[in-house]
């Protein structure tokens, strides 16, 4: 399952180092898809362009400041959550919390970083979320279960998605951390991340609800899979 993408990334890790300028500019293109992918399928209405202004510095009239916000505040997530990686920095509770805090930041204060005192449901979705009194303990097992898994990184990496959104720890911004928790762990496996698109988001939801209600992961990993392919390939067709 997982031979095609381990032959891609042995082919752009033989490349190495790699191009400076085009991986300059695969960085910055990725920033910017997979912020405005990441925001797009919670419902933000910036569009790419007006995304890429934004992150440029500039107001785009007729969008809200949260939507703004939401385009600065994943930017920014993404940098940190690069420079835990350079630093080797294990997965941990800090480190959920730490990125969900860039997430929510000049959003909503009060519950950045901070696990839900409440009860919740997912919109759309047969899976109901723990009790609010039960996440110390749900939140404590997921880092126990990350730090024993000795399955593929991008099998782990996905089912640490679909574990994280199933406990569903804070009142928003749920999705976007997920995301970046996921990449965190295909970079810390020298993987690549991957970009979850917005025009996959219902096979996205259903294979989630998926995992959540029969506990059949497959059809999760495999869009992991598919996504990591098209990063490889993509990375491939440019530095080589």
């Amino acid at each position: 399952m997982f031979e095609t993408i381990d032959q891609l990334k042995e082919q752009l890790d033989a490349l190495r180092p790699l191009p400076v300028h085009s991986v300059n500019s695969l960085h910055e293109s990725l920033v910017l898809e997979w912020t405005y992918h990441s925001n797009a399928i919670e419902g933000n209405t910036l569009t790419l362009k007006e995304t890429k202004v934004v992150l440029e510095g500039i107001t785009v009239g007729g969008k809200s400041i949260r939507e703004h916000f939401e385009a600065i505040n994943h930017k920014e997530a993404i940098e940190w959550v690069e420079s835990v990686v350079a630093r080797q920095e294990p997965f941990s509770e800090r480190l959920i919390k730490s990125i969900h805090q860039l997430v929510l930041k000049n959003i909503d204060d009060t519950n950045a970083g901070r696990y839900r005192q409440e009860n919740v449901m997912i919109a759309g979705a047969i899976h109901t979320p723990p009790d609010h009194l039960h996440l110390p303990t749900k939140m404590a097992a997921l880092v126990e279960w990350y730090q024993k898994q000795t399955n593929h990184p991008v099998e782990r990496a996905a089912r640490l998605h679909v574990d994280f959104v199933g406990v569903h720890p804070f009142v928003d911004g749920n999705g976007r951390t997920a995301r970046l928790l996921m990449n965190f762990d295909l970079m810390a496996s020298g993987y690549l991340p991957v970009i979850i698109k917005t025009e996959n988001r219902l096979a996205y939801y259903e294979a989630l609800d998926k995992a959540h209600t029969t506990n059949q992961y497959q059809d999760f990993i495999q869009l992991v899979i598919n996504t990591q392919k098209e990063a490889l390939e993509r990375y491939l067709s440019i530095v080589s």
